[in-house]
């Protein structure tokens, strides 16, 4: 299956070219021109989860790998459960979907673990049919979770280096010791601004033609098309795990930042799995919101919150959306926006406590934007995209509780940071990178 660079149409690979380059020329994403549509949908929720995402995956890729590979892949990536949480609402069902039982505790795992396996299956397979050099390096940025994830998920592997760009001092403490502590193949700087600040030097280094083939240049945002394609699956387990009759009437919250998870649930939807519609949710960085409201996309300075992985005021992933939109494959008044502030972050934590779950700010602002729009007779889906120990002291403030540390966080919680610390410069990144 063909990927086009939505920027330069003109320009056109096959998955295993798109996950290798990241980023098409001036800067412009791979996507396929349309959606296949999956049918015979009852049958697919109900078969097994691995059987299931097989499909889907062959669906959205083709023959870029083999059987034997594809079925690797797959089963290396979804070796996590997805589960269902279900809360009172007075309006409808409503659920957390929770997505943070991985090795990193945050839905992006799924994401980097197909992403690498992906890699491996495709750089080992180069291998055998050549003897040249098939060296790798990831640039990734991250406004919190996709650092630790991607850099658990690459950590180790041969010929991989990884480098993690971000925002210092603006990350929760926990969050940075998850990724800045491994060393090896990973490196991690921390750069002197904001999280737009980090993505903007990813693209400028990607516009750089010699220094992307001198490192052999990839990146693992979710500007790779892999790593939307892995979050297509578990929306189908969500929906899967549901009642026929919840099935009818579903709408699903996303916590919204850069907006892949969202472009993710979308091609779902063009697939056919039946959702009715979206609430993309997001903080104080309300881009996305004004804009379906009003029709201009005027991005303001990115501001800190609660919900800080959500601290992106220029989501990439708005124009694989904005093309689903264009090209008729989604309606757009199936996609509503809504911002939510700080003080209804703290409060949608404190109504969920009531009813005896624990969450963070994160799944917060999702769990608002559903309780603001959902409607008797529908099913609610709310997006839990971290486990709410990533975000300690804000959930212990807030609720007034004492969290334990779950395994994973404690025992990076005491090691030593390795990251180092850069000014938001493009020269400096660049004589970092070829050291």
């Amino acid at each position: 299956m063909k990927l086009y660079n939505l920027k330069e149409r003109s320009q056109s690979v096959n998955f295993d070219e798109a996950i290798k380059m990241g980023l098409g020329r001036d800067q412009g994403l791979f996507f396929p021109e349309k959606i296949p549509r999956l049918t015979n949908m009852d049958e697919l929720l109900r078969m097994p989860v691995f059987e299931r995402n097989v499909i889907i995956h062959r669906a959205l890729i083709g023959d870029a790998l083999t059987d034997e590979q594809l079925n690797a892949v797959v089963e290396k990536t979804y070796d996590t459960p997805v589960k269902l949480r279900p809360l009172d609402d007075k309006k409808g069902a409503a659920y957390c979907l929770e997505l943070f039982h991985g090795p990193t505790l945050a839905f992006k795992d799924f994401g980097a673990k197909y992403m690498a396996n992906c890699l491996s299956q495709i750089s080992n397979q180069i291998s055998k049919e050549s003897s040249s050099n098939n060296k790798i390096t990831i640039l990734t940025a991250t406004s919190g979770d996709t650092g630790a994830a991607v850099a658990q998920a690459f950590y180790g592997l041969e010929n991989i280096d990884v480098v993690v760009l971000f925002p210092k001092g603006k990350i929760s403490e926990l969050q940075q010791k998850m990724f800045t502590t491994l060393g090896e193949n990973i490196r991690t700087v921390a750069i002197d601004g904001a999280f737009d600040d980090c993505q903007k030097l990813v693209k400028q280094c990607f516009d750089d033609a010699k220094l992307v083939q001198s490192l052999g240049l990839n990146s693992a945002n979710s500007i790779n098309i892999s790593r939307l394609y892995a979050q297509v699956c578990y929306y189908f387990d969500a929906i899967g795990q549901l009642s026929e009759t919840e099935r009818e009437n579903v709408v699903v919250a996303v916590p919204s930042g850069n907006f892949g998870n969202l472009t993710a649930g979308i091609i779902a939807k063009c697939l056919g799995l039946p959702i009715k519609r979206f609430i993309a949710a997001t903080n104080a960085n309300d881009t996305v919101p004004r804009y379906l409201e009003t029709g201009q996309w005027q991005p303001n300075e990115t501001v800190e919150t609660l919900s800080n992985a959500m601290d992106v005021s220029q989501p990439n992933n708005w124009p694989r959306i904005e093309y689903l939109v264009t090209s008729g494959q989604f309606d757009a008044d199936l996609l509503n926006g809504v911002s939510v502030t700080e003080s209804q972050t703290a409060e949608a934590m404190k109504q969920m406590q009531q009813q005896g779950y624990i969450s963070e700010p994160h799944a917060a602002v999702a769990y608002h934007g559903l309780n603001q729009s959902l409607v008797e007779g529908e099913t609610g889906l709310f997006l839990g995209t971290a486990h709410p120990a990533k975000f300690k002291s804000s959930v212990e403030d807030i609720l007034s509780i004492e969290l334990p540390l779950p395994a994973e966080i404690d025992a990076v919680k005491d090691k030593a940071d390795l990251s180092v610390s850069m000014k938001a410069d493009i020269d400096a990144l660049k004589t970092y990178l070829l050291r």
